[in-house]
């Protein structure tokens, strides 16, 4: 698979997560290693990674991701990534849950993917929860 054919890749798994689209998610991400920086959860397969991203969902209903920028070198793609959403349903986190605020969310990120052939391997995303936390009223601002 070329360079370009990767960035394609991993492009679709944000375009996937913006239909809901759990099918084409787990195609994707359900056989792989997602290591979300953000929240410090590293998740396994599908059995984990689904449920994850369901909750990212449920906690935003409207959450979308814009692709801003990829690009992809020998068996890696990087993609940067606009997540925009309003937390209109609770947020489930490690030991607490954080109520809905109504507040509406932007928050940049980068996301790393290692790819085996064809297939993910390994993805790593990395954004700023205090800004996220922040916006949705969970944190005071600085």
């Amino acid at each position: 698979m070329g360079e370009q054919d990767l960035a394609k890749v991993a492009k679709e798994a944000v375009e996937a997560f913006n239909r809901a689209d759990w099918d084409r998610t787990s195609a994707l991400l359900g056989g792989s290693t997602y290591d979300e920086v953000g929240t410090g959860r590293q998740l396994r397969g599908e059995a984990e990674i689904l449920p994850a991203l369901k909750g990212w969902r449920s906690a935003m209903p409207d959450v979308k991701g814009t692709v801003t920028n990829a690009i992809a070198s020998g068996n890696k793609a990087v993609i940067e990534v606009t997540w925009e959403g309003t937390q209109t349903g609770p947020m489930e986190g490690p030991g607490a849950t954080v109520p809905a605020s109504g507040k509406r969310q932007t928050t940049r990120a980068a996301w790393v993917f290692d790819f085996d052939g064809d297939k993910i391997k390994e993805s790593r995303q990395y954004f700023d929860m205090m800004s996220f936390m922040q916006q949705i009223g969970a944190m005071p601002q600085a």
